[in-house]
């Protein structure tokens, strides 16, 4: 026999089963007690009668919804074939006589589905409304929520809560105070920037251990006002921050061309190194810009070292790559700077361009005390770099004793305040240097004949000539001169 489900069962079956039991309750039990359990059992049917007609009238709207939505389903693929269809009818080769009534045709289709889906749609909409309205009628009629308890005030916990506000509202005062003062000095920054207010001191390079000046680092120094002259500290965090950065490398570069033409002029072969920011380094089309100023002023690069950070080398692109090998290949050498470790490749820094090979002298001191990690000693590298065409520049020297130090270990070059602090550069240097007349030109003015063999008057003098007086020497030169 099979189980009966109590979903197929008529609602008010319910309602018969319960009159039933309570009729036939109130008849076998005597008295009060009786009628009282017929009463129940009577109320039990109704209410369950009332929950069948609930469920039922759930279900239905359950099966409405699903109904909708696969019908729903089905126009769209009908629209989806009718789409289909009129693709192929398009595709068909036919006479425009012979498609037209076709197309008129699939776009009545068509429009007949859309109007019956945005009607499906509405039906939708509106039983999701009724739901929405008797949910909201339920709710009003249900009964006041309790008010809440009102909260017991500490006053220590207020005080507390005020001092946190007042310190809450400090901090973030404090904090705009910082961000209008950084916006500030950015903007005088970057008028600074915009106006070529860069200055570059040198701070030589010697050889040991003669001490003889090689080269120099320039080092960048920004200038506000007269009286305000900015390090590299105090700027370069928001030259990076500001996106500033390739512009400041690109004066520097400019000024440390300017001084690699006027060290072209001295003998011993003297070299500035110049350095790039992070933000050059890691962008492919800065590299670019400052490649076509090199190649612009090629003549001069040979007198020029471009120093590079050991982790951007160790960082680099192919990109950046191929620009580095484009400056080497127009004589510009290259060194590494800010060296973590002393673990070298020489042939591989060789091809890349690097010379030379600048650390702090502590760090060569770790190594010449056993505390480093190198697997050669500390007295080979040298050898070993200079087998490489690399030279060891050993920086931040401030005494003596390091300087003996880095003699033994065999370093060829040394930077430090011990031999000089950075000082700034001549004026002069930076001046265009003055052009020479063409050798033809003069000998054409010697050729010309003068006023007098012509016979002609000699020209007025002009003013200029009328007050120039005779150029007064000291006596100390005359008497140089009598004692010569």
């Amino acid at each position: 026999m099979a189980p009966v489900r109590l979903n197929a069962l008529h609602p008010l079956a319910a309602a018969v089963t319960g009159v039933s039991a309570g009729a036939i309750t109130t008849l076998l039990l005597p008295g009060g007690l009786g009628a009282a359990a017929g009463l129940l059992l009577c109320g039990g049917g109704l209410i369950g009668t009332a929950r069948l007609y609930e469920r039922r009238l759930l279900a239905q709207r359950e099966q409405v919804f699903a109904g909708l939505g696969e019908v729903k389903v089905r126009l769209a693929t009908n629209a989806i074939r009718l789409d289909n269809l009129s693709q192929r009818v398009e595709q068909m080769p036919m006479r425009e006589a012979d498609a037209a009534p076709a197309r008129a045709a699939i776009n009545e289709l068509t429009a007949e589905v859309g109007l019956l889906g945005d009607l499906i749609h509405q039906v939708a909409t509106t039983l999701a409304d009724h739901d929405a309205q008797l949910t909201v009628a339920q709710a009003r009629q249900a009964p006041p929520a309790k008010p809440a308890p009102v909260p017991v005030i500490d006053p220590e916990a207020a005080r507390q809560a005020r001092l946190d506000a007042i310190a809450a509202e400090r901090e973030e005062a404090e904090r705009a105070a910082q961000r209008r003062a950084a916006d500030k000095r950015a903007a005088v920054i970057s008028t600074a920037l915009s106006e070529g207010k860069v200055e570059v001191h040198l701070q030589p390079i010697v050889q040991l251990p003669q001490r003889r000046t090689r080269g120099y680092e320039a080092l960048v120094r920004l200038r506000v006002d007269e009286n305000t002259l900015l390090l590299p500290e105090d700027f370069l965090a928001i030259v990076e921050q500001r996106g500033f950065g390739p512009t400041l490398d690109a004066l520097v570069l400019t000024r440390a061309l300017a001084i690699a033409r006027h060290l072209g002029t001295k003998q011993g072969g003297l070299f500035v190194s110049c350095n790039f920011s992070d933000a050059t380094w890691g962008s492919s089309k800065a590299l670019a810009t400052l490649s076509r100023i090199l190649d612009k002023y090629r003549e001069h690069n040979g007198h020029l070292v471009v120093e590079m950070p050991q982790r951007v080398f160790r960082a680099l692109d192919p990109a950046s790559l191929g620009l580095l090998g484009a400056m080497s290949a127009n004589g510009v050498r290259f060194a590494l700077d800010q060296v973590a470790d002393l673990r070298f490749d020489p042939i591989a820094l060789f091809d890349r361009g690097i010379r030379f090979v600048k650390a702090p002298a502590t760090l060569f001191q770790a190594e010449m005390a056993g505390e480093g990690s190198l697997d050669i000693a500390a007295g080979d590298l040298a050898s070993m770099m200079a087998r490489a065409s690399i030279a060891l520049i050993a920086d931040e020297i401030a005494d003596n004793p390091t300087v003996a130090d880095m003699i033994e270990l065999g370093i060829t070059y040394a930077q430090g305040l011990i031999f000089s602090p950075p000082r700034p550069v001549k004026p002069e240097v930076f001046a265009e240097p003055e052009v020479a007349p063409p050798a033809a030109e003069s000998e054409a003015a010697l050729a010309r004949p003068t006023a007098e063999v012509l016979g002609y008057p000699p020209p007025a003098a002009s003013p200029a000539q009328d007050e120039a007086k005779p150029e007064r020497q000291s006596f100390r030169s005359v008497l140089r001169r009598a004692s010569a």
